[in-house]
C-alpha cells in the first residue's frame, strides 16, 4: 500500500520496490494494489480515515494478504 498527496498515490515507489523484491528474490503480494491518491483529503482532523473507498481497498487487500499467508506458509 501507497499514498501520496499528488494525483498517482505512490505508484513509482511501488513499482521502485517490485524492483528490489526481485533482485532480493523476495515473494510480495501483487495484487490487489491500494494506491491512495490526494490522500490528505482521506482523514479527518483526528487521522481517522474517511474515505470509504479506501477503506474498501484495504479491506481488499488486507484479505488477500491473510490468503496468500496461508498459501506461502503450507
Amino acid at each position: 500500500m501507497s499514498g501520496s498527496v499528488g494525483l498517482q498515490g505512490g505508484a513509482k515507489a511501488q513499482y521502485h520496490l517490485r524492483q528490489s523484491f526481485v533482485f532480493l528474490d523476495m515473494h510480495p503480494l501483487n495484487k490487489p494494489e491500494v494506491m491512495v491518491p490526494m490522500i490528505q483529503d482521506k482523514f479527518d482532523a483526528q487521522g481517522d480515515l474517511t474515505d470509504e473507498e479506501t477503506k474498501k481497498r484495504i479491506v481488499e487487500y488486507l484479505s488477500a494478504l491473510a490468503a496468500w499467508a496461508k498459501k506461502i506458509n503450507k
